[in-house]
């Protein structure tokens, strides 16, 4: 059983009025930003932790949220060290997407710019946004000011399912793309290949996103969150079937978006 902290919290994951003048929204994003510029007050081995088990048991990760929640009163992540990791392994992917095309160094840096900024920040924070929206109007157990899904926590949540996405798409087909999944010719092992990791990879996210708002207890019918695996499976074997190839479709986007 998780320990449970000694401040007075609902079971439902409320704060009392004390803590609640102390758990701003505002004072949790200072104190997440402040820790963003000392590297020394992050627990990388931590980050890295989370990261192993969003492939292997992200459940276990999810049950770590709740600790937080139970020892400082907050569901989102109070140390930035995930998503530093996470910026890492964009920058280095997408620096093994441009040696792969063969983008030179300027193009190379565009790509970075492109997919830190729009792809994954500004992306992130549609879907994040969208999913914080749609959780608190839809989705909440008794509608409360006191109930509600934290923004930082729909971001978290984004960060987490997003991972193993990265490290499929933009690490592992690295090695397929030339060599299996030629993107100059279509064939079927090559797009049978590559849409498959392209199925295993959103069907991660999907899944991922469901544990995560699963694992509030203030919400309810977070089994909806799960009604986007059949539209996937059925887009995978119509591409399979008509010869769609995703990771092509891809490279050809990130090099014509750079020029």
């Amino acid at each position: 059983m998780l320990p449970t902290s000694s401040r007075q919290i609902h079971q439902n994951g409320s704060l009392n009025a004390r803590d609640a003048a102390r758990h701003t929204a505002g004072a949790k994003r200072y104190k997440y930003l402040r820790r963003l510029l000392h590297f020394r007050q992050m627990d990388f081995e931590f980050a890295m932790w989370q990261m192993l088990y969003l492939f292997t048991s992200p459940q276990k990760v999810f049950r770590n949220f709740q600790y937080r929640k139970q020892t400082k009163d907050q569901w989102a992540r109070d140390d930035p060290a995930f998503l530093v990791l996470l910026s890492i392994w964009l920058c280095v992917s997408t620096v093994g997407f441009g040696l792969v095309l063969e983008m030179g160094f300027v193009e190379t840096l565009k790509l970075l710019l492109w997919v830190v900024f729009i792809d994954c920040i500004g992306v992130g924070l549609l879907i994040s946004t969208l999913m914080w929206f749609v959780t608190n109007k839809y989705l909440l157990k008794h509608p409360s000011r006191d109930y509600d899904v934290e923004w930082g926590y729909a971001f978290d949540v984004h960060l987490n399912a997003f991972y193993p996405l990265l490290v499929i798409l933009h690490f592992l087909q690295l090695f397929f793309i030339n060599h299996v999944v030629v993107i100059s010719s279509d064939w079927f092992l090559g797009y049978f290949v590559g849409n498959t990791l392209w199925l295993i990879a959103i069907a991660y996210y999907i899944y991922i996103t469901f544990l995560g708002y699963s694992a509030l207890p203030f919400l309810k019918n977070t089994v909806v969150l799960l009604y986007p695996f059949a539209l996937l499976g059925l887009l995978y074997v119509l591409s399979i079937s008509l010869g769609w190839n995703f990771t092509k479709g891809l490279c050809w986007f990130y090099k014509h978006r750079v020029q």
